[in-house]
């Protein structure tokens, strides 16, 4: 069995400071922390599908740094548009997939149990529209072309549309390039996305791509065509992608925090109650 958790959009601050004036992202993220290192069985690897700081700075970068040191499993880390490229291979250069990445957009493949990890970089200095270039999408089919075991393509930006029109306006500029990479590879199993804030499960190149819930704020729901740019805080969650031989790759989302219960489908089972005798 394998076991990846996917986290996104932490949107870490300077300690003290909230985002966006009142979501305070810090302490969300801590409780996500809190919530991952519970796990039963535990996370062979967590994923952070981009905007792991709100404005790439290097005191937020240090606090992503404290958090998520204290996970025993991998973190695998790529960069979304409130990050930068540069930025987190400097700040964050012992995280796995990030050491020795040279100058420019950072990629990678890693190897977590029975699946294979390929993380992309869609972050666009200075815009938050995505985009990933040709010397990464050049790098992604010969990277596919290696191995056919089930892969698990992860960025930031979906190159699907949400129906969310504000986040769709700040989509992957080169998704019909990426599309006409990913449809020949049949063995990918799952594109991993974040940036849009909210649980959403849809296609793409002939794949099932999945879009995991921020760990802090989420994206107000509303797909009128002229919808505002809102936030609320309804309640935070991550994935967790689980692959055994007989399933292949099934995504599973669980909530930071913890409801009342479990209780026992059949707690009351060989109690006789008043008027079963009836």
């Amino acid at each position: 069995m394998t076991l990846i958790a996917q986290i996104t959009d932490l949107h870490l601050r300077p300690r003290g400071l909230a985002c966006y004036r009142v979501s305070d992202t810090n302490m969300m993220a801590e409780r996500a922390i809190r919530s991952l290192q519970a796990l039963s069985p535990k996370a062979d690897a967590i994923v952070v599908t981009g905007d792991l700081t709100d404005r790439s700075d290097p005191r937020e970068y240090a606090v992503a740094r404290e958090l998520l040191s204290r996970l025993e499993a991998p973190v695998y880390l790529m960069p979304g548009n409130h990050d930068s490229s540069d930025g987190m291979r400097r700040e964050m250069a012992d995280f796995p997939g990030l050491q020795g990445t040279k100058d420019g957009k950072i990629f990678y493949a890693a190897t977590i149990g029975a699946v294979r990890l390929v993380a992309l970089d869609s972050h666009l200095p200075g815009r938050p529209q995505g985009q990933l270039g040709q010397e990464q999408l050049t790098w992604l089919d010969a990277t596919l072309r290696e191995s056919t075991k089930p892969t698990l393509v992860a960025l930031h930006h979906p190159p699907s549309l949400s129906g969310i029109v504000h986040m769709d306006n700040m989509g992957l500029i080169d998704a019909d390039a990426l599309e006409e990479v990913l449809k020949p590879h049949a063995h990918v199993d799952r594109i991993l996305c974040g940036h849009i804030h909210r649980p959403i499960i849809t296609s793409f190149a002939g794949k099932v791509m999945t879009l995991a819930p921020s760990t802090g704020h989420q994206v107000a729901l509303d797909l009128s065509p002229d919808g505002a740019a809102m936030f609320n805080f309804e309640p935070a969650a991550y994935f967790l992608h689980y692959h055994t031989e007989k399933t292949g790759i099934v995504t599973h989302m669980a909530y930071v925090e913890n409801f009342p219960g479990p209780y026992h489908f059949f707690a009351d089972e060989g109690v006789t109650w008043p008027g079963d005798e009836m």
